[in-house]
């Protein structure tokens, strides 16, 4: 490990200790006697992000913090806070054991982050998010809001079935057994 004050290369660990992530050192340089932290985490493995047009992307945990910041700017937030939304939620990816994800389950994992920390910043990530095409659609989540209610779906929910797919009907008697 490179010394960050005179580029020595060589170290010692002067305490360990474990963090939500991964470990934390703490180091002192050999050459020049400075102390400095070091942060040990996991390197995971490329999770893809499926976007509306059906591209596939990198996913990117910077893009999810600037859009999380977008939402809260201006707005009185504790400072860890933002951060800490974009460690859940990507943790919650990861934990998936997926290797691609639908960019619209990443975007609700955000609304629910949002709309229970600061209801301005969930209605303006909404309003970009859900891409309101009037007001009486921003007026509506709103109100939705104002009430405590909300949209249990998804925006951009997959059906279960596709279109072109036929549906067998199965027919049950009243204890929920085939005929």
């Amino acid at each position: 490990m490179k010394c960050p004050h005179c580029g020595y290369n060589d170290s010692k660990v002067l305490d360990s200790r474990d963090v939500d992530d991964g470990v934390r050192r703490r180091r002192q340089c050999l050459g020049c006697d400075s102390r400095f932290t070091t942060y040990e985490r996991v390197q995971r493995t490329g999770l893809f992000v499926i976007k509306k047009d059906k591209r596939r992307e990198l996913f990117d945990k910077g893009k999810l913090l600037n859009g999380i910041r977008k939402a809260f700017e201006k707005r009185p937030v504790a400072a860890g806070t933002i951060d800490k939304v974009a460690d859940d939620i990507e943790a919650e990816l990861y934990k998936q054991g997926k290797q691609e994800v639908h960019s619209a389950i990443i975007g609700d994992m955000v609304m629910a982050n949002l709309k229970q920390i600061d209801q301005i910043a969930y209605i303006r990530f909404a309003s970009v998010y859900r891409d309101f095409a009037d007001i009486t659609k921003l007026k509506q989540e709103v109100d939705n809001l104002a009430r405590g209610t909300g949209r249990p779906v998804p925006a951009a929910q997959l059906p279960l079935i596709p279109d072109n797919e036929p549906v067998a009907v199965v027919e049950t008697g009243s204890r929920g057994k085939q005929k």
